[in-house]
């Protein structure tokens, strides 16, 4: 190939790369988005783990709502406190004062005060396990099943199970709710930090029942209910229930209740 066939082939080459990048200039100008540099400060703002615990789908769909005004500045469980006061600002309003809310696990039958029905050799999911009898190995059928499936959806390691039992560290906890969505039993709820007393039962059945599954299951006796000084607790379908927003800490119920279904929050 001759010096003249060389120079024809590179500017053949560059003349269509410059062409090439004036049409994409063009159009990228015509068809360009504009975005609202709310929502860019926003989204820089946010933790970016787009677990979807805000209720919306992902962080950019949270900054867009919080940005039109349809959200609330504190709506990433995940940034807490720090995260609400920066958007904030970004929005020149005040951060919500919201108590801070974890996840609980409303069961403490461990592997010391129930038993197991039988040997389960399946798949170790707890949303598998539903499909066999008695919903899983363990003798109550309301209770934590153990196979960790909250464990294995939880981006924070904040559960853990622990002598057959899912248990929550609240201080890594950020409230995504991923946890409440993947147990079958219904067993996790949010309750705020700075509670200290809650229901370790789920259990429904009749007293007499309960005790045959657990030893420390929630009989539906109703002397908490008594004791409790400001109407925080009260008994429905043989199971006590704490109204958080009521309850003043004191313990008297966990006192009083003769299973123990009662514990302190640490």
């Amino acid at each position: 190939m001759n010096v003249t066939g060389i120079i024809i082939a590179v500017s053949v080459v560059g003349g269509t790369g410059i062409l090439i990048g004036i049409f994409l200039s063009i159009f990228g100008n015509l068809f360009k988005v504009d975005t609202n540099p709310l929502e860019d400060a926003i989204i820089e703002a946010l933790p970016g783990n787009n677990c979807g615990g805000c209720g919306y789908a992902g962080c950019n769909a949270l900054a867009q709502a919080i940005a039109a005004g349809t959200a609330p500045v504190s709506g990433c469980p995940v940034g807490g406190e720090p995260v609400s006061e920066s958007i904030a600002k970004i929005m020149g309003v005040e951060a919500d004062s919201g108590d801070k809310m974890v996840a609980f696990v409303k069961c403490k039958g461990n592997c010391d005060v129930t038993f197991n029905n039988y040997n389960y050799e399946g798949v170790k999911d707890c949303r598998m396990a539903k499909f066999v009898p008695s919903s899983g190995p363990k003798s109550c059928d309301y209770g934590c099943i153990g196979f960790g499936t909250c464990v294995d959806v939880c981006e924070f390691d904040a559960i853990k199970i622990i002598n057959g039992v899912a248990v929550v560290d609240k201080d890594k906890c950020k409230a995504c709710k991923k946890c409440i969505e993947a147990c079958p039993n219904n067993l996790i709820e949010l309750i705020p930090y700075k509670a200290k007393y809650a229901v370790d039962c789920m259990n429904k059945d009749k007293g007499p029942l309960v005790m045959k599954v657990c030893k420390i299951g929630c009989i539906g006796c109703g002397l908490c209910e008594k004791e409790c000084p400001v109407g925080a607790i009260t008994v429905k379908d043989s199971l006590a229930y704490i109204d958080q927003e009521k309850c003043i800490g004191c313990g008297k119920c966990a006192k009083k209740c003769p299973k123990g279904a009662i514990g302190k929050i640490s």
